[in-house]
């Protein structure tokens, strides 16, 4: 690998940065959200990325994406959570998107890809199962084909947006009578299709995020099915595969880095700045050495995917281990440095009513404590870090 600065990327986060600050209005700025955007400001942000003929920017350019390399989507992505863009549908714009651009039929791409241009059609995702988390293959809602439709029936779980959402993409079991993996297809469901019910989970940061869906009957349109069937497992791999080098989540670690700096530069300890304190200031430098160790690898895996490296795989698990490992870290760090304070900045009504005086810098640490509960999660979604370091002691070591 290259250490050597790329000119032509830093060209490409400058004019990245100069495109937000002159079209991302004021209004829009999501400031420390990280949840996904409210459907008007998805919508109104997509317009804006469309205009500049970025709408698409994990598509290649045959696909009416921007053809961006590996390395620019990850700065678009690092430049916009920094300026605080809104988001786009991730589910539609790196999942199910390229999914349809290899795999679907042009009448498939025909209904699907312009609503999700125009950021009109939102999506989730229906992969996991009571029982069928890490072993994804042995999930059990099934599709049987019924004339010109399927009948579906079953329960998914952990829906991320499924109450927002008006389509799913999920996996189905189509064949009992085959291995596990040979029995799954991909098929597309209209969540306003009869016989679908989403009841809320509300998770320990105290957002509604999450969901359970139920499939009671839903009849499903032969013509949603994704490639032929049975190769749903083969699609997922490929939908899975798609840039190793964000399981990382680098512009979130980047995030908690800057908000970490501001509270330890603006919050006193003791009549002096918390960064004024060698052991706060040991375990900062400490962080930001991890952080910039991270940043280092993710440079390495995007230039291995960029070649097609096979190795990208398993360098992808190290990372979203300890990516995930310094989410969590930075979100308890934050936590602390606030001390009695991290207990109570969280979201809720009781805490915007109470006075600066018991809570100074309520704008700034409102949601701390909410996004250290959150994270526990972060080494659980996306694949465990027990699945990754299986992951990686088969591809590195043939263990």
């Amino acid at each position: 690998m290259d250490f050597r600065p790329d000119p032509t990327l830093d060209a490409f986060r400058q004019e990245v940065r100069a495109f937000l600050d002159h079209k991302l209005p004021p209004d829009l700025r999501r400031g420390k959200d990280s949840a996904r955007s409210a459907r008007p400001d998805l919508v109104r942000w997509q317009r804006i990325l469309n205009d500049n003929g970025w709408g698409a920017p994990y598509w290649a350019a045959e696909h009416g994406g921007t053809g961006w390399s590996v390395q620019q989507r990850m700065i678009f992505d690092e430049e916009s959570t920094a300026a605080g863009a809104p988001s786009q549908d991730n589910f539609a714009q790196k999942l199910v998107g390229p999914v349809l651009n290899h795999f679907a039929t042009p009448e498939q791409k025909a209904e699907h890809l312009p609503p999700i241009f125009r950021g009109e059609r939102l999506w989730c995702q229906g992969f996991s199962e009571p029982g069928s988390g890490s072993d994804l293959a042995s999930l059990r809602t099934q599709a049987l084909r019924d004339g010109d439709h399927y009948v579906v029936n079953g329960q998914k779980i952990w829906t991320s947006y499924g109450h927002e959402s008006d389509w799913i993409f999920m996996l189905v079991r189509t064949d009992t009578t085959v291995r596990k993996q040979a029995g799954i297809s991909f098929l597309l469901v209209d969540m306003k299709s009869p016989g679908i019910t989403v009841r809320p989970i509300v998770s320990i940061d105290g957002c509604h995020h999450l969901n359970e869906t139920f499939f009671d009957n839903v009849r499903v349109p032969a013509g949603n099915l994704i490639g032929a069937e049975g190769e749903g497992w083969k699609i997922t791999k490929f939908l899975l595969n798609n840039e190793h080098a964000s399981t990382a989540d680098l512009p979130t670690l980047r995030r908690f880095m800057r908000r970490i700096r501001q509270i330890v530069g603006a919050t006193e300890g003791g009549g002096q700045p918390l960064i004024a304190r060698h052991e706060i200031a040991l375990r900062l430098a400490r962080h930001e050495a991890d952080l910039e160790a991270i940043a280092t690898m993710v440079r390495r895996v995007a230039a291995m995917e960029s070649d097609h490296s096979p190795n990208a795989h398993a360098m992808g698990s190290m990372l979203k281990i300890r990516g995930t490992e310094l989410q969590q870290k930075l979100s308890e760090f934050m936590v602390e440095l606030l001390g009695d304070y991290g207990a109570v900045a969280y979201p809720g009504s009781h805490a915007a009513q109470m006075p600066a005086e018991a809570l100074p810098m309520q704008d700034e640490l409102r949601g701390i404590a909410a996004e250290m509960f959150f994270r526990r999660a972060s080494t659980i979604y996306g694949g465990t870090s027990e699945v990754q370091r299986g992951i990686i002691a088969k591809m590195l070591f043939q263990l």
